[in-house]
């Protein structure tokens, strides 16, 4: 929790704060107490745009909608936040998306990124940033280990393509522009994440909670696929220690890897059977292959890298991660004060990693 400290009357750019991760990581920021300003496009669903409204952060930071296609408007954001530290998180996220809008998904998230990098380079007040890609930007070769950091990036489909550009656009303006620590860059390459607040289409939790609460049966694409599924405040929570831990050590710049531990990397079929456990009502799911484009059997990362070199390790594991994201959508569907329900999600989290400390120093 000392990592929060550092963001008390800090500067802080969020691109994409509209979105799932992105409004848990505003909320997070205004919870330290940094000075948040939002860069982003409206939220692509009205789920997402109504969990906004439900959960009031708007209100607190300063709200500035744009694209990240547009230099220039991300230019003046940049000048009117003056930032000391970015993250930069505004992408096109879906994989199938990608597949329908090629163009689309290539022009948000590499030349979208570049703009980002560009604004940084040109800044003379960022200390600190972070890039989040994905753990899809390596190149899968379906076996059944994780990937580290160091392994060749090649993404498949165009969103995994794009990512894997993004990492190097990054590398790129670290080497040439911030070699010389002024600027602290990385990048953070997450596993799928699972929380209430997702509303995306073609994502299986999202699809899992729209079934549940028609009393449908709930489709299920590829069972047999595996993925590294956490909770969005575990992500979260690294993407707030790295940038303020490189901030303090110049040596910590580079690629970072963010994913479950090997027991929380379960198969579609096994996250579906936990969450129909979690919601009850007689939910239950069949699989339907739809014939859609390709997308990785399986997929695991080694995150070796971070719980070495600075301590890190996973605090809700995968029952957990339904678990809270059951009751928060839950919640929702009853009309709770989400806010309320949001805050109280992160204290218990952020309970655990106290705990956690605390043990550790005995």
């Amino acid at each position: 929790m000392k990592n929060l400290n550092f963001y008390r009357g800090k500067r802080v750019l969020l691109t994409g704060h509209t979105g799932f991760k992105g409004m848990w990581l505003a909320l997070l920021l205004l919870r330290a107490g940094a000075e948040v300003t939002g860069f982003a496009l409206d939220a692509p669903t009205e789920g997402g745009r109504e969990a906004l409204r439900r959960l009031g952060a708007l209100k607190e930071l300063r709200d500035l909608r744009g694209d990240v296609r547009d230099a220039d408007a991300l230019g003046r954001a940049f000048a009117a936040a003056r930032p000391e530290v970015v993250f930069h998180l505004a992408a096109q996220p879906i994989v199938r998306t990608s597949y329908r809008q090629p163009v689309e998904t290539f022009a948000a998230n590499v030349m979208g990124t570049v703009h980002v990098l560009e604004c940084i380079r040109t800044s003379a007040t960022v200390q600190s940033a972070l890039v989040v890609t994905t753990d899809k930007v390596y190149e899968n070769k379906e076996w059944p280990w994780g990937y580290r950091e160091n392994e060749p990036l090649l993404g498949y489909d165009p969103y995994s393509a794009s990512k894997s550009c993004a990492e190097i656009a990054a590398h790129s303006y670290r080497q040439s522009f911030f070699a010389d620590g002024r600027v602290r860059l990385s990048t953070a390459r997450a596993g799928n994440v699972i929380g209430g607040g997702d509303f995306a289409p073609d994502r299986i939790i999202p699809d899992c909670i729209r079934a549940a609460v028609c009393g449908q049966v709930i489709d299920i694409r590829n069972p047999h696929s595996t993925r590294p599924y956490q909770h969005v405040l575990e992500p979260l929570s690294v993407y707030l220690m790295l940038a303020a831990r490189q901030a303090e050590d110049v040596a910590l710049v580079g690629a970072w890897n963010v994913g479950p531990d090997d027991a929380d990397c379960v198969t579609t079929g096994a996250l579906a059977d936990l969450f129909c456990r979690m919601w009850g009502a007689g939910v239950r799911w069949e699989a339907h292959a739809d014939g859609g484009p390709h997308e990785a059997h399986f997929l695991k990362l080694d995150c070796s890298k971070i719980k070495s070199e600075l301590g890190w390790k996973p605090r809700w594991h995968i029952a957990e991660a339904v678990e809270k994201t059951v009751e928060w959508a839950k919640a929702w569907e009853a009309g709770a004060d989400m806010r309320a329900m949001t805050e109280a999600q992160i204290e218990a989290f952020s309970q655990e990693i106290i705990e956690q400390g605390e043990k550790s120093n005995e």
